[in-house]
């Protein structure tokens, strides 16, 4: 049965304020961990190749890669760092520009799925309202994300609709790479980078959806308990799927202000207060969200 408890009735407003307060150590950190794991991706693969080692570094950067979307989104929100200026340039250059997500468009859309999340004016309703699905239809989305056809087509797109004074972050971080990569000698490191765009990320990123409303239980609701999902996930989710702690996303519909380094403790308060008993809105882990992704013959 579900409960009738506001928020208000769980969380101060002292307790409020504290979870809102934002640390540049700690965004400054998630930022220099994201890009040291890349580095890291790289450095391996160039000094012991084989085909373990560059498997492995083309995962960890799929992963990083969708860091860097988090980190963009974050600053979209001017939940990462203090200053608002710092969040701008951060999230535009330093987070955006790789995977190619322009920071003043990507806020002035993404404020739209806040504003009418499960609602038909919802932008991104398109993502997650046929779920849940048959078996066999969830089989083909994933086999079309793992052999790049997600990935190829969404590139196709881009391509098409390229325009230089837009593109020009994402060119620039691409020229910037690859003369790097040939500097260290190894310009053929530049295939990792395609490789977890093009076959990994649209795997993960569909992951990531179902988990944050895909497995809704109402997404007609705009309670965030009936329209979002929490995955409580373990590390080693955490660094392929659930990077800077996207995976509390209920807390963060409740709480877009609250900066993600702070969502935990935002989660573990209101469950502690009973706020999300009766409902169903928190997965154990990305195996769950799958089985809840899977509707019932």
């Amino acid at each position: 049965m579900e409960n009738d408890l506001k928020l208000s009735d769980v969380l101060s407003r002292d307790e409020l304020r504290q979870l809102q307060e934002k640390s540049n150590i700690r965004a400054l950190s998630r930022l220099a961990g994201t890009w040291a794991l890349i580095a890291a991706a790289f450095a391996i693969a160039i000094n012991w190749p084989n085909p373990f080692t560059i498997l492995a570094g083309t995962l960890v950067l799929a992963g990083r890669q969708l860091s860097l979307g988090v980190i963009n989104h974050d600053c979209a929100h001017h939940a990462f760092f203090k200053s608002e200026a710092v969040n701008h340039v951060v999230g535009h250059w330093l987070a955006g520009a790789p995977v190619n997500i322009s920071l003043p468009a990507y806020r002035a859309y993404h404020l739209q799925h806040h504003k009418f999340a499960g609602t038909p004016d919802d932008p991104d309703i398109g993502f997650v309202k046929s779920y849940p699905v048959a078996p066999q239809s969830l089989k083909r989305k994933f086999t079309r994300d793992l052999t790049g056809r997600t990935g190829i087509r969404d590139m196709m797109v881009r391509l098409k609709n390229f325009d230089i004074g837009e593109n020009y972050p994402w060119l620039s971080f691409h020229v910037v790479l690859i003369l790097t990569l040939t500097l260290c000698g190894a310009p053929w490191a530049y295939a990792m980078w395609w490789a977890a765009e093009l076959f990994i990320l649209p795997a993960i990123v569909r992951l990531r959806q179902i988990g944050e409303h895909g497995a809704a239980l109402d997404r007609s609701s705009q309670d965030p308990r009936l329209n979002t999902g929490t995955t409580l996930a373990p590390w080693w989710q955490k660094m392929f799927i659930a990077p800077n702690d996207v995976n509390y996303h209920v807390e963060h519909h409740y709480f877009a202000s609250v900066p993600p380094y702070n969502l935990r403790r935002a989660h573990d308060l209101l469950s502690a207060r009973g706020f999300y008993d009766g409902y169903d809105c928190i997965a154990r882990g990305y195996g769950d969200v799958l089985r809840r992704a899977v509707r019932a013959p």
